[in-house]
């Protein structure tokens, strides 16, 4: 026969003291449930998977003859590039911020990077306008 275990909810632990990275993310607070730190590492891999999109968007333009000018081509393929990095690096830095709220038990912090993303992506839009 099959016990019936009775589900408590999650638990949270004390402070772990040890050696993940980066300490000032995980060196204070209570372990958060997992599921969450899990949508929140997933929202981190959405962004580095955008990351990589500009950054073989930028790349493309750069190999594959486009019917624009050449300079408006290279200023273009180093927006993508640079939007690419600078977005990954804002991804990292808004799941650090969450997962360090998430165990210190505060609101999550508002990071509107997708507002940025697309007035970055418009400007990349300008520009191909403009080497038409």
């Amino acid at each position: 026969m099959i016990e019936d275990v009775e589900e408590t909810g999650p638990t949270t632990v004390g402070p772990r003291r040890d050696n993940r990275w980066p300490g000032w993310v995980f060196g204070e607070g209570a372990e958060p449930d997992p599921r969450f730190s899990f949508a929140n590492e997933r929202t981190l891999l959405a962004g580095l998977r955008t990351s990589l999109a500009l950054i073989s968007g930028g790349v493309a333009i750069n190999v594959v003859s486009v019917p624009i000018a050449s300079r408006g081509q290279h200023v273009l393929t180093v927006e993508l590039l640079a939007l690419g990095g600078v977005f990954s690096l804002g991804s990292w830095v808004r799941w650090a911020r969450a997962e360090r709220a998430m165990r210190r038990g505060l609101p999550l912090p508002s990071f509107p990077f997708g507002a940025v993303l697309a007035v970055a992506i418009a400007i990349c839009a300008v520009t191909v306008l403009g080497a038409l």
